[in-house]
């Protein structure tokens, strides 16, 4: 009997179709619908493996559903939102993608911080909305870019460095904080400045968040850290949502402590901040660094390298808990 997999949203054609040679493959597709823990369930309750995407939350019911599932396989980075620790008791493997969403992430990063300086947003919605205000309005009279000082939070980090070298292109002078400094040599070739994080937040035009979130970085730019930011700053998030106190940022925000946000992530995706999506100083994306096609068909290709793997008895390649190998396959 051929093996199953369900993938839990459409992904590129030419992976489904190297996993239909060797498996027999259902999927949801509406890539609008992030499926319920139901859903989840009654996928796997029907299948050998589980392709899952960032979205999913895989919690141990879902892994329980099916006692002879073989394998969660996630188009992810880091198995966040999948239960691990449950899916490693019963020897399943899980396995993820590696860190191939750099340079993606830095373009939309830099997109955003481009957007809510010069208001493309605003000036998009009024032209729709049939309002041409005049070439040279002050109605839409933003910030410069070139010239102006970026702060990198977690800037030594692959899509900070990243960011970085974009920012050179505009003449920006760049600091970076991070719990660890890079190397001297490092810091001179992408001309970075390490300065402490209060003096990142109070000396930058952008604040740029990059950080990995971990329980030391839960709300890091919260009430205090955007007091110390200029009224003329914005704040560009495309690290992870709990990282800024999304309630801190909308009192910064309506009180015009800050001069706006750009964020491609939230709190509590995927529900995003009311009062966010009313603010005009304010650019929203929903969680899409990665969202390019050649990029996306490679992820999907990894996944399915995992997948294969798998189902010929091997250590798939991107295996987050390698330890149920010792001793033999699962």
């Amino acid at each position: 009997m051929r093996p199953s997999v369900f993938i839990t949203q459409p992904v590129a054609p030419s992976a489904t179709e190297r996993l239909r040679i060797i498996a027999d493959v259902e999927w949801n597709p509406d890539a609008m619908h992030t499926l319920t823990k139901d859903e989840l369930c009654a996928a796997v309750r029907g299948h050998d493996i589980l392709f899952c995407l960032l979205q999913d939350r895989v919690d141990g019911d879902v892994i329980a559903a099916n006692t002879g599932l073989r394998a969660v396989a996630s188009m992810k980075i880091t198995p966040s939102d999948i239960d691990v620790a449950a899916a490693t008791a019963r020897r399943i493997p899980v396995t993820v993608i590696p860190p191939v969403v750099t340079e993606a992430t830095a373009d939309l990063h830099f997109g955003l911080l481009l957007a809510v300086a010069r208001r493309v947003v605003e000036g998009d919605l009024l032209l729709r909305s049939g309002v041409f205000p005049g070439a040279q309005s002050i109605r839409l009279e933003g910030a410069y870019v070139w010239g102006k000082t970026i702060g990198l939070i977690g800037g030594g980090g692959r899509i900070g460095r990243a960011v970085a070298k974009r920012a050179r292109g505009f003449s920006m002078r760049v600091l970076y904080w991070g719990p660890r400094r890079i190397a001297e040599s490092e810091e001179r070739e992408l001309d970075l400045g390490y300065v402490p994080l209060d003096r990142l937040l109070a000396e930058s035009d952008f604040v740029s968040v990059h950080a990995p979130l971990k329980p030391e970085t839960h709300h890091l730019i919260g009430a205090r850290e955007l007091a110390l930011m200029k009224p003329t700053a914005f704040l560009v998030n495309t690290a992870r949502g709990p990282i800024v106190d999304e309630q801190a940022l909308v009192r910064a925000l309506a009180d015009r402590r800050i001069a706006g946000a750009a964020l491609d992530v939230f709190e509590r995706e995927p529900d995003v901040e009311a009062a966010l999506v009313t603010m005009s100083n304010v650019v929203l994306t929903p969680h899409q660094g990665s969202a390019v096609a050649e990029l996306r068909e490679a992820m999907a290709h990894v996944v399915v390298d995992n997948i294969v793997a798998v189902l010929e008895g091997r250590q798939p390649p991107n295996c987050w808990n390698p330890e149920i190998y010792r001793g033999g396959k699962p």
